[in-house]
């Protein structure tokens, strides 16, 4: 992940944790900042297609809206199994970007109010900081009104 971000001219900082902080309230707690500050990467199928969908941690995907953005029937949310294969990650650390297989991301707009958000490292006990438009550049995200308030 750090390399994916290094050879696009983005160095970012990492923080590490003791403890997981594989949720967003677990990580917004760890950090003190807000739940809607913490980057969720939720792996969705639209049809059958893998997809990624980057939202706050005090947000819900409205799983209706991001149909009609694909053009899908259905869209449900991933297997933990699927999630892994699709992103080389496990759920609970899986970054924005640098993954195993190219996904079509999708970013929830309210994400774009922050001046900073964190999201996973690759890891349960990782975060990193990131201007929330710099990650919508570096995932090529579609930003659209995705989410609901949880």
């Amino acid at each position: 992940m750090r390399d994916f971000l290094a050879a696009r001219g983005c160095t970012v900082p990492v923080h590490t944790f003791a403890t997981p902080v594989h949720t967003a309230q677990q990580a917004a707690a760890a950090l003190g900042t807000a739940p809607g500050c913490i980057v969720k990467s939720l792996v969705f199928e639209a049809d059958g297609r893998p997809l990624l969908v980057l939202i706050g941690g005090d947000r819900r995907v409205d799983t209706e809206r991001l149909a009609a953005l694909c053009g899908a029937r259905q869209v449900r949310p991933a297997r933990a199994a699927a999630v892994e294969r699709l992103t080389g990650y496990r759920v609970g650390g899986v970054p924005p970007v640098a993954h195993a297989t190219p996904l079509p991301v999708f970013m929830d707009a309210a994400l774009l109010a922050h001046d900073t958000v964190y999201a996973a490292a690759g890891t349960a006990h990782s975060l990193f900081a990131i201007n929330p438009w710099r990650l919508r550049d570096l995932s090529g995200a579609r930003v659209a009104e995705l989410g609901t308030d949880s």
